[in-house]
């Protein structure tokens, strides 16, 4: 019998085999601030590449202060001692999702998106006289239609809802999963090497605390409180809050850790269980356990992502052994995800050239889509530019390009969430760059769906909630309100109203996108009227349609603590003033001569 660790490193290798465009290997270092600790880490972690054997990814090593220092400029030197490096998988988990559930259906198996059990369905066993579940009703949440699934063995594998299946099968069953929610928050890149994560494994009340380079943004988390079981989470301020403090103890004193730089976040919900089976009941299980009711109903529940194929080939063994059900033994491992085939490191390369793609699109597209990539890449439309030839992006800052919102709709895409969250990632790496590009995407998606004027407004406001509540937005932007604190000295007070004062020429109180755009003119800027608008109105906290100055003040002064970073206008004003000062009075002559 393998031990768990063994089973779960097992399953990483052949993850990275499967899925080679979603999976790879990453650097993770372990600062070490006292010597003992040294050789005592160093022992734990060999013993992992030990046990790892021919899976380990790569040896572990030790770093000296200077070296960790190199590798990891922004971390804390003050009593660093070194440093321990290994190594562990990362994946893009929304893409990996969805290529195991397409795989499935190349395969054979028959999917239902957006489908929800109403009740499970049973009938009498002839020869026990028990009830036993032969299938379930289920309803179409999009259309409301409902309808009746019938087998031979139906599998409860529903995460934190593993309990509400539970339920209906017999209400009297006691619950089981204890849901723990992990926060995670985005900052920028930045914060953190390219290539090298970190990990905390003693932070101020026990918990583990990594900081991982993600998608080119930073990723740090995660908290572990016990919650309640909603399709909805929402991140709580304190537990952001919590993340960065623990960012602040092993970053450089010259890194300043601002609320203002949390790009998004978010919280998942982790469903621990109980294990029915053993007679403490009590106890949590750290893994998975497999159960099969009375009435025959199947529970896969626990466990994660790393051992996702071993669980479902041990829940399906099971349901073969106790159903009764034809099949041999499990295929799976070794077997190719969507995508996974036809890519190799350099397949980016052959997007450029063959279609005029951006660099940095093709190198997103490849490690997204794999060999599909070429499919996206031929939906996309002719810019009219000399470069890239093909591939416009849905914001300027990311790589995603509008073809992949049509090709998310030939994956299933019901909704616009469906875009920004679970076919590409841009909702978890940017909340504003998200709701930037939700307009253009209801639009693309609402051609291909032929959404009436009413459901494209339904799928605009619900997608802009998705991320004010769940994405964390709503966090972000309660950074600066009507009643925040104005912390700011005299003198700053009296710099930042004579900025104020070269906007609100005429002494008015407040600074509206005329007095903006009279001063862009003066230094030869030109900006939008609707985004001078959007700018102004993140500032404008009684959203009275103008800048007052003590609004300009609260917003300087959160500025100044780090609760609010890239602030539009307030970058927007300080460029154009340090302009005027610059270029200085407009003489007489040059300004035309006057009367």
């Amino acid at each position: 019998m393998k031990s768990e660790i063994e089973k779960a490193l097992h399953e990483r290798s052949n993850l990275l085999d499967i899925a080679p465009h979603l999976s790879a290997p990453l650097p993770i270092m372990l600062p070490v601030y006292k010597w003992w600790q040294l050789p005592y880490y160093w022992a734990g972690i060999k013993m992992y590449d030990l046990v790892a054997g021919v899976q380990c990814l790569k040896s572990s090593y030790v770093l000296s202060k200077k070296k960790a220092l190199e590798l990891f400029p922004m971390l804390k030197k003050d009593k660093l001692v070194g440093a321990i490096v290994y190594y562990d998988g990362q994946h893009n988990d929304a893409r990996m999702n969805l290529a195991i559930a397409l795989t499935a259906a190349r395969h054979g198996a028959a999917m239902a998106n957006y489908t929800e059990v109403v009740h499970l369905l049973k009938k009498t066993d002839a020869g026990t006289g028990k009830e036993k579940v032969c299938g379930a009703r289920c309803r179409d949440v999009v259309t409301g239609n409902e309808f009746d699934v019938r087998a031979k063995c139906v599998i409860n594998a529903t995460g934190p809802f593993t309990d509400s299946l539970r339920k209906m099968d017999d209400v009297k069953n006691a619950n089981i999963c204890q849901p723990s929610a992990g926060v995670h928050i985005v900052i920028p890149g930045y914060y953190s090497p390219d290539n090298m994560g970190l990990l905390d494994p003693a932070t101020s009340d026990g918990r583990v605390i990594f900081f991982l380079p993600w998608e080119k943004m930073t990723i740090a988390g995660t908290t572990d409180t016990p919650t309640e079981v909603t399709a909805h989470p929402i991140p709580m301020e304190e537990d952001i809050n919590f993340i960065l403090n623990e960012v602040r103890n092993y970053l450089s004193p010259d890194v300043e850790v601002r609320r203002g730089d949390v790009l998004a976040a978010w919280s998942g919900i982790r469903p621990l269980v109980t294990d029915p089976n053993s007679k403490d009941t009590q106890s949590i299980c750290r893994n998975h356990i497999v159960h099969i009711s009375d009435s025959g109903l199947l529970h896969t529940c626990g466990g994660k992502w790393t051992t996702y194929r071993s669980m479902a080939e041990e829940t399906l063994d099971a349901a073969v052994s106790a159903h009764g059900l034809g099949g041999g033994p499990s295929k799976t491992v070794g077997l190719m995800l969507e995508g996974g085939k036809d890519w190799s490191p350099t397949m980016y390369i052959r997007l450029v050239q063959d279609y005029g793609l951006e660099n940095e699109v093709a190198q997103h597209l490849a490690a997204t889509y794999g060999g599909k990539a070429f499919e996206v890449a031929k939906m996309a439309r002719v810019t009219g530019k000399r470069w890239p030839i093909v591939g416009k992006r849905l914001v300027s800052e990311f790589p995603y390009i509008e073809s992949e919102v049509r090709y998310a709709v030939k994956e299933y895409a019901c909704t616009a969430i469906d875009v920004i969250a679970r076919r590409t990632r841009l909702g978890f790496l940017n909340v504003q760059a998200a709701d930037e590009a939700l307009p253009r995407i209801v639009e693309i998606m609402g051609k291909m769906l032929d959404w009436s004027e009413q459901k494209r407004t339904e799928e605009l406001e619900a997608a802009k909630k998705f991320l004010y509540f769940e994405m964390g937005y709503r966090s972000r932007s309660e950074q600066l309100t009507n009643t925040s604190e104005i912390t700011l000295d005299t003198q700053e007070v009296a710099r930042y109203t004579k900025r104020f004062h070269k906007f609100d020429k005429d002494s008015k109180g407040f600074i509206t996108t005329v007095d903006v755009q009279r001063v862009l003119q003066n230094i030869g800027v030109q900006i939008d009227e609707n985004a001078l608008h959007e700018i102004l109105n993140e500032v404008d906290l009684n959203k009275n349609g103008q800048v007052e100055l003590n609004e300009f003040l609260q917003l300087m002064s959160a500025v100044q603590k780090g609760q609010v970073s890239d602030n539009r206008l307030a970058i927007l004003m300080k460029t154009a003033e340090e302009s005027l000062d610059l270029r200085g009075p407009v003489s007489v002559d040059r300004s035309g001569g006057g009367v």
